[in-house]
């Protein structure tokens, strides 16, 4: 039996076959828009996501023997629709975005923060979903007139999908958990978590497994058993391989964000990483993890050509200078704020250690460097809260850069294995639908492994003294 994928991303959405014997293939890949009405807003168009899952349910309708399908979703990124119709009356907020900072600062001047982390396990930050919702409400009047009949659904994207695909408005507990409406150890909608953020319980989807019966997709003539639903970070998680308390990966996507696996455990993050539920199969308890992200990766690297300040990704690859840091040269990138451990969103991004012989490519060795140094800040929290195996997995575009690499393994001090995968989101979301519809595929955990050579010791405690800057001058 074949599986089918459909992997909802930030800038694109993809379908992946996975065949009976774990060999996978493309099957489609369409592009979208983001929008960026505002300074910190960023948008998708409901229908474009909707219409880009359609096209690659198509493209897969001439694959043979496909007997269960799995969707991910982006996780924190959200919108209101009208029940019955589906019909949006937002744009979807993206994950990224930061419009309500300033509703953010007030819920902590009013000092809910700790009850909010200790309901929901999150901090209060304009990235989870809880505050975009309650904006929708507050600034559309179409979507309160529709709350007032009645008539309002408000969810992340996954629910929207559900319910436009197959007529059911659920949402997946993975998903739910990165709302800051859920209390993790309920895994239930919490009052009130709704009150604080203003977000009413009655217009949310119903919270389910990650796996079950969803059920079917439409593809060409034929409908697909729709067996696993999950956010993106989780999938990745899933699909690296990890399965026992330790087991890590991160991957350097728009963002970099790291999990992992605590088992049945709910550990408390304290203000630093974050307490998530990693998936919860159908009839089973929950399998909880720890979640730590960097806002800014790939889209620090790509902002940075945009600026002139490399043209080929091969001429970023490897550098002849020793590290930029150890010449006194730090990049903090920080340009969307801080998010694990520190949670600042006032913190910008910077060059520090700047001067006249500097070039274009001291800079990008700089930032490559600031974006693993981060990652190493982030996995150093969470091993305070969860001993971690060796090695820890990565995936995503930054992955192919082999200078950051090699970095990465020297800043985290632990041997890293680059996956051979490319595609591992989507592997992920297919090994836990094809696993809940009774036919599990093989799975081989491969890459390539880089162990750790020796930084200077001056390097973790100059890179603190850059961010402590940048959230000084931020604040």
């Amino acid at each position: 039996m074949n599986t089918l994928a459909i992997d909802q991303g930030t800038t694109s959405t993809r379908a992946l076959l996975v065949h009976a014997d774990g060999r996978s293939e493309i099957v489609a890949a369409v592009q979208h828009r983001q929008f960026y009405p505002r300074p910190g807003w960023v948008e998708h168009d409901p229908e474009e996501l909707l219409a880009s899952i359609r096209a690659c349910l198509d493209a897969a309708a001439t694959v043979d023997d496909v007997g269960a399908a799995g969707i991910d979703n982006q996780g924190e990124s959200c919108l209101a629709w009208e029940a019955g119709t589906g019909r949006p009356v937002s744009p979807v907020i993206v994950w990224q975005d930061d419009r309500t900072r300033a509703d953010i600062d007030r819920l902590r001047a009013d000092g809910v923060e700790e009850e909010v982390r200790r309901r929901s396990g999150l901090p209060l930050d304009a990235y989870f979903s809880a505050s975009k919702l309650a904006w929708i409400l507050r600034e559309i009047p179409e979507a309160a007139a529709l709350n007032a009949r009645g008539r309002l659904r408000l969810g992340s994207t996954d629910a929207f999908f559900l319910d436009r695909l197959v007529g059911r408005y659920e949402t997946d507990v993975t998903t739910a958990s990165r709302t800051c409406l859920m209390n993790l150890a309920t895994c239930r909608w919490d009052p009130e978590l709704c009150r604080i953020f203003g977000v009413p319980i009655e217009a949310l989807p119903q919270i389910v497994p990650t796996t079950g019966d969803f059920g079917a997709l439409q593809s060409g003539n034929r409908r697909l058993p729709l067996t696993a639903s999950v956010v993106d970070q989780q999938a990745s998680l899933y699909g690296h391989g990890c399965r026992a308390a330790g087991d890590a990966k991160v991957t350097f996507g728009t963002g970099a964000f790291a999990l992992v696996v605590t088992g049945p455990a709910m550990l408390e993050g304290h203000g630093g990483p974050l307490p998530t539920i990693a998936w919860q199969k159908t009839g089973e308890a929950p399998t909880y993890a720890l979640d730590g992200g960097v806002y800014c990766a790939s889209s620090a690297v790509n902002w940075a050509r945009e600026l002139g300040l490399f043209e080929d990704f091969e001429a970023i690859g490897r550098f002849d200078a020793p590290p930029a840091i150890g010449r006194g040269l730090a990049f903090v990138p920080s340009l969307a704020g801080l998010a694990c451990p520190h949670w600042d969103r006032s913190a910008r991004g910077a060059w520090l250690g700047l001067s006249l012989d500097t070039t274009r490519a001291d800079m990008m060795q700089a930032l490559l460097e600031g974006v693993a140094l981060r990652m190493a800040e982030v996995i150093a929290a969470i091993e305070e809260r969860q001993p971690l195996s060796d090695p820890i997995s990565i995936d995503g575009g930054m992955a192919a850069n082999g200078y950051f690499c090699r970095f990465l393994a020297a800043s985290l001090r632990r041997p890293v294995v680059i996956s051979q995968e490319p595609e591992l989101t989507a592997i992920g979301t297919a090994a836990l639908a094809a696993e809940a519809a009774g036919h599990p595929f093989p799975f081989e955990r491969r890459g390539r492994t880089i162990e750790p050579t020796p930084l200077p010791e001056h390097v973790h405690a100059r890179f603190a003294r850059a961010r402590r800057a940048v959230q000084s001058y931020g604040g």
